[in-house]
């Protein structure tokens, strides 16, 4: 056996790769310190389209022209790591104002915001607040208080978690302790509905490192259980079920893998290599892999109990694969995926897509080096 074909050769080179695969993509200066990735024209080009002059993230793609929590979350999440405190206020102002009753350290965001047209008014239309959204709202908030040094923002996030624990948090029969969709309308006597896309290990990982003694580890251990669960070819589904002591297909939404799931492929990605439950969960969301190994694309749908996939994803499903890609060491499919994606000038010119431009601003972001996560989920953005 020659040394390139030895175990230990391939444990050192799989260790290289991983490793490259979270450095920041810096360019190093010779005669100083690190440059940044430099201006983040295409979070530039969606404020441009779909975030108003008072705070407002538009999801165009709608007829109420709604705003969401979600698109809140992320878009305060995408002004931090731009280092925009401006913009991160005015997103903040208009989120409380409009989703919070005017605080968030008082109420957990309502959900859905847009044009109700029964009676001509611009409202609250779904008053149900989204634990994907709170999680990332107080994540960011408690991440922009430490690298910003504004205190209020962490008593507002640490108000948000206490919410979050007592109005999302459930102890399911079984299972343990568990991270519900929202507050209302996701379980009855005895099934209980998950999101695995609304479990973001590196923010849950920054949360039980602030709350060691707190419920965080069990509901991430149970997270990484649900992930391997629900995936048995790979995929995970949008939405899946707790009954009778195991995990089945969701009663509503059946064993559908689209475009829920393709986040959680996206943030495996972005989890730390030294996270220690990085590795596990790549592994059991092997299937988008073995899919491009193929020669085949991402696809739009997949029937997670089968593994019969239908469609091809649009452009945010590949540029949602880039930090998974690189994750898993594929360094020149990665490349290959990022060139293939819409220039900043091309989405300029064509109409705003609200969730491909979200999901490709985080991935492409991470791909520059404009943040990471460390192992304790910390935010670790190029600016600071």
């Amino acid at each position: 056996m020659s040394v390139t074909e030895s175990p230990s050769f391939h444990r050192m080179r799989r260790r290289l790769l991983q490793a490259l695969a979270v450095t920041p993509l810096l360019a190093c200066s010779a005669n100083g310190p690190a440059r940044g990735p430099g201006p983040w024209t295409a979070w530039q080009v969606m404020r441009a389209s779909s975030v108003t002059p008072d705070g407002r993230m538009v999801d165009h793609n709608n007829a109420d022209q709604r705003s969401t929590s979600e698109g809140q979350s992320y878009a305060l999440f995408f002004a931090l790591v731009d280092n925009d405190q401006p913009l991160f206020d005015r997103l903040l102002r208009w989120t409380e104002d409009n989703l919070a009753g005017g605080s968030m350290a008082q109420r957990l965001p309502a959900w859905l915001w847009g044009r109700d047209t029964t009676a001509n008014a611009w409202k609250v239309l779904d008053d149900n607040p989204a634990s994907d959204s709170d999680v990332w709202l107080a994540y960011t908030l408690h991440e922009a208080a430490r690298l910003w040094k504004r205190p209020a923002l962490r008593q507002t996030a640490e108000a948000m978690l206490a919410a979050i624990q007592v109005q999302e948090l459930v102890d399911v029969p079984g299972l343990g302790t568990m991270l519900m969709p929202g507050p209302k309308g996701f379980a009855t006597e005895d099934t209980w509905r998950f999101n695995p896309s609304y479990l973001p290990l590196p923010l849950l990982r920054r949360f039980a490192a602030l709350d060691p003694s707190g419920p965080w580890t069990t509901v991430i251990g149970n997270s990484v259980r649900l992930l391997r669960d629900t995936a048995p070819h790979g995929f995970a589904p949008d939405w899946t079920a707790w009954r009778d002591g195991g995990f089945i297909a969701d009663p509503d939404k059946g064993p559908l893998g689209s475009y829920d799931a393709i986040r959680c492929y996206l943030w495996a990605g972005m989890t730390a290599v030294n996270d220690p439950s990085f590795r596990s969960v790549l592994d059991a969301l092997h299937g988008p892999l073995s899919t491009l190994r193929e020669g085949q694309p991402m696809p739009e749908k997949v029937n997670t109990l089968t593994g019969i996939r239908e469609g091809t994803g649009n452009y945010g499903f590949q540029a949602a694969l880039v930090p998974y890609l690189q994750a898993q060491g594929e360094a020149e499919r990665t490349k290959a995926m990022v060139a293939a994606l819409p220039t900043p000038e091309q989405q300029r010119s064509a109409p705003p897509r609200y969730y491909e431009q979200v999901l490709s601003l985080f991935a492409l972001g991470w791909y520059e080096g404009r943040y990471r996560f460390a192992a304790d989920g910390q935010l670790r953005p190029a600016w600071a």
